[in-house]
């Protein structure tokens, strides 16, 4: 009997360390999980791609979980990690709704999570020193695309006479920050441009994605051809699924002079590699650079800062310094948390631009 007990304490002890040790790297930091809203996205995909690259750089071991756009899967996720040993994360969320549950899962094991895209709560950062959010500001990448499109038809004033868009606009998934911010500034720019827009037809692609937008933008024209002037996507998936369809229903030209070959203008939001093919190819008109390497970068660096033991609050992440002003966008509207939040800037994408320029 005696026997059985020392072979079930040894047991105990032995996968007590096999525990331990799934979520750290002998002799070295915490390994990092990434946990992703949905890889399907292509901005996702390049930020999960750097991240992966940084990890390998700096002999870290990345867990990399893709939620496929459910919250109660990513929610089951973390839990995983957290039972795993896992302590320190990068977080693309489904929703901002689960950070702060999200954050006390994370600090009651002593850990620490950066946020891009989807933005954590002020609440969320509040929980301890170590949260942070590492992304773009999304009203300023609506307002962004809003100043593309007016110098579009300053330029070209003939095609909205009397300074009115008839506008058909892509949303993604209704109520998530970036659908609401990108929306507000697009609407806000073009409105201090002196431009008066009509909604001709509005809709969500809930998974941001080519082929629903490619589907939704197939039925509006059948059903108002000829009465829209524009079309603003919030994402480049959305403006790609915008322009096959304008091309599969023939609506196109022969003169490119303009910079597109589509009777109609289009534009996007990311500056992916898919759209700025696009742009070569005089379909889609214009983008604006949502900096996947960017924000990965800061999100990725922080944590592993952290990590390390080597971070020190102010400490700036992937080069990008600790926001001091507050903006309109949360979490970095509460001055309380700016020295948690690293703002990585939108930067318009033309064929001007010298990211277009550089990027074959």
């Amino acid at each position: 009997m005696k026997k059985l007990l020392l072979i079930m304490v040894i047991l105990i002890a032995v996968s007590s360390i096999v525990f331990a040790r799934s979520g750290t790297q002998e002799g070295g930091p915490a390994q990092i999980t990434l946990l992703m809203r949905n890889m399907d996205e292509q901005f996702l995909k390049l930020y999960t791609d750097n991240c992966r690259q940084l990890a390998a750089k700096t002999g870290i071991a990345l867990n990399v979980q893709d939620a496929r756009g459910d919250a109660a899967t990513q929610l089951t996720q973390l839990q995983t990690a957290l039972n795993q040993g896992y302590k320190y994360f990068v977080i693309v969320p489904v929703v901002s709704e689960l950070s702060e549950q999200f954050n006390e899962l994370i600090h009651a094991k002593g850990g620490a999570a950066s946020y891009s895209n989807t933005p954590p709560t002020a609440a969320a950062l509040k929980v301890g020193p170590n949260f942070f959010y590492a992304s773009s500001p999304e009203f300023v990448g609506g307002s962004i695309q809003g100043g593309q499109i007016a110098d579009f038809f300053d330029r070209y004033p003939d095609r909205a006479p009397g300074k009115t868009l008839n506008l058909i606009q892509l949303n993604g998934q209704m109520g998530h920050s970036a659908q609401v911010n990108r929306r507000a500034g697009l609407m806000a720019e073009l409105q201090k441009r002196g431009y008066t827009v009509n909604i001709i037809a509005e809709g969500e692609c809930v998974n941001w994605g080519p082929d629903l937008a490619q589907q939704q933008m197939d039925a509006w024209i059948a059903s108002f051809r000829g009465r829209f002037n524009v079309v603003a996507c919030q994402n480049d998936g959305m403006a790609l699924g915008a322009v096959q369809s304008l091309i599969q229903n023939g609506l196109t030209k022969t003169d490119t002079s303009d910079g597109t070959r589509l009777a109609v203008p289009v534009f996007g939001i990311d500056g992916t590699p898919d759209a700025i093919a696009s742009m070569r190819r005089n379909e889609l008109y214009a983008t604006v650079l949502q900096d996947a390497v960017g924000q990965s970068t800061a999100a990725y660096d922080v944590i592993q800062q952290v990590a390390m033991g080597t971070y020190k609050p102010g400490n700036p992440a992937g080069g990008y310094p600790v926001a001091t002003t507050p903006i309109d966008e949360p979490p970095a509207n509460d001055r309380s948390v700016l020295g948690q939040c690293y703002l990585v800037p939108f930067a318009s994408v033309d064929k001007n631009s010298d990211y277009y320029k550089n990027h074959p």
